[in-house]
């Protein structure tokens, strides 16, 4: 099925130029990207979750989003961020899926507004390097960025996206995750570094998620493996699933599987309940 628009959109907020995509009606269902990604990656979900409002943001510092204040921010930074954006939007509850770096700032989230929140998804999660030593956090942090300043974002592009897919990915995906990287700003790229560098996904639920949730990742996901997202699943006594043939961006490689994943989790979390319905009821 080919992947239907969803749509560009943007608001301002106190803190500046806030831009998403979005697609559908019915439930919400709020998407959040990973480090080297953007809004229009989620393109491939659409067309599988007709029957949910989805929104997708370009987190800040990506795609025409203003960049958070702070020069090296926490995940808890793009938590008020989403806070600010979700009031904006007036949606009070929605199921909330974050991938990789995005599954950080959920976890903050949800730490912050577990009231908003019917359940959360974290998708091939980045657990953050706060916990290393000061060599490796600053190898982190200056893995991506760096490369992508001297490089160039063609080059920069041509050698990374192939690696976010499986193996023997399909050409277009490959192209969908090439043209995201070429849409990246150094400054919000650099930020966005720091945070997976110098924080950490358990360090906002230490005890485990405040609101349903689960643990899913790609079979043949080689940058947050499955071995590591299951470890994860079971320190936060959370359900995992595997997405068989998909790599990191398993929402990309597997849209079918995945769709239908969120959507079995989010169905019964987000439809009415019977003591609403029997409030409507005549």
């Amino acid at each position: 099925m080919t992947p239907q628009a969803m749509t560009p959109r943007h608001l301002t907020l106190d803190a500046g130029r806030q831009a998403y995509r979005e697609s559908g009606e019915g439930p919400a269902i709020v998407l959040l990207h990973g480090i080297s990604s953007g809004a229009a990656s989620w393109a491939p979900l659409a067309p599988y979750l007709a029957g949910y409002h989805l929104l997708a943001w370009d987190a800040p510092g990506y795609g025409d989003s203003q960049p958070l204040a702070a020069a090296e921010p926490t995940a808890a930074d793009y938590a008020a961020r989403l806070d600010a954006w979700l009031d904006a939007l007036g949606i009070e509850r929605c199921v909330l899926v974050g991938h990789s770096l995005g599954a950080m700032m959920a976890s903050a989230f949800a730490a912050r507004r577990p009231e908003r929140l019917a359940g959360v998804i974290l998708a091939d999660p980045a657990l953050g390097y706060r916990a290393a030593d000061a060599a490796k956090r600053d190898s982190v942090y200056r893995s991506r960025w760096t490369l992508l300043a001297e490089q160039g974002h063609e080059a920069y592009a041509a050698a990374r996206a192939p690696r976010l897919l499986r193996d023997g990915a399909d050409p277009a995906d490959v192209a969908r995750v090439r043209e995201g990287m070429r849409r990246l700003h150094v400054g919000g790229f650099a930020q966005a570094s720091w945070m997976l560098a110098n924080d950490a996904l358990e360090g906002y639920v230490p005890g485990g998620l405040p609101v349903p949730a689960m643990v899913l990742c790609g079979d043949e996901d080689a940058i947050t493996t499955p071995e590591a997202s299951r470890a994860l699943a079971e320190r936060l006594g959370l359900p995992y699933r595997d997405i068989p043939r998909a790599g990191h961006a398993s929402y990309i490689d597997a849209p079918v599987a995945f769709a239908a994943v969120v959507a079995a989790f989010a169905g019964p979390l987000l439809a009415p309940s019977t003591r609403t319905r029997e409030r409507t009821t005549p």
